[in-house]
């Protein structure tokens, strides 16, 4: 059975910036219920508190971020990067080791932004492009998906079961 790494507040966990989650889908419960769910914050599983100051990539993108050029700050001016890069090197090393090609991911946030994320001027507005982690994880392989296409990753899951037995 493929496990799917999923973002740790798509599943209740009070993991969010503010100390909040995300509202849940059937198909995440169902997944669940199932075992095939990894919860995941990268966030915390960098070091970051929860609650936090909310953070933003202010300097480049994911992939600047990634290579030691990007920053991201709160919305107080603290440098947060390392924590950043180091919780999307856990996750990683969390899908490598329970051989997870498949993510589910909070869209919008700077580690986990899918498709979009904010752009840096902490003014609500979003961008195109990818958090770090979900970059990290693209760059290896895994394919990342928002909790707003979890019907193409149904559709990507059961594709990647029906080729592979």
């Amino acid at each position: 059975m493929q496990k799917i790494l999923v973002s740790a507040c798509l599943l209740g966990q009070k993991v969010r910036y503010d100390g909040g989650d995300c509202l849940q889908h059937g198909l995440l419960d169902a997944w669940q219920s199932d075992g095939r769910l990894v919860p995941f914050c990268p966030e915390v599983a960098g070091g970051l508190t929860v609650p936090r100051a909310p953070a933003e990539i202010v300097l480049g993108d994911a992939d600047f971020v990634l290579r030691g050029c990007g920053m991201i700050c709160t919305q107080h001016g603290d440098d947060v990067t390392d924590a950043f890069v180091d919780g999307a090197e856990r996750a990683l090393a969390e899908c490598m080791r329970h051989g997870i090609r498949i993510a589910i991911l909070k869209e919008g946030s700077p580690s986990c932004g899918a498709t979009r994320v904010n752009d840096g001027s902490f003014s609500g507005r979003k961008i195109d492009g990818l958090g770090v982690t979900a970059r990290l994880l693209v760059r290896h392989g895994v394919h990342v998906f928002s909790e707003q296409q979890l019907d193409a990753a149904e559709a990507h899951l059961r594709q990647r079961e029906s080729s592979h037995g």
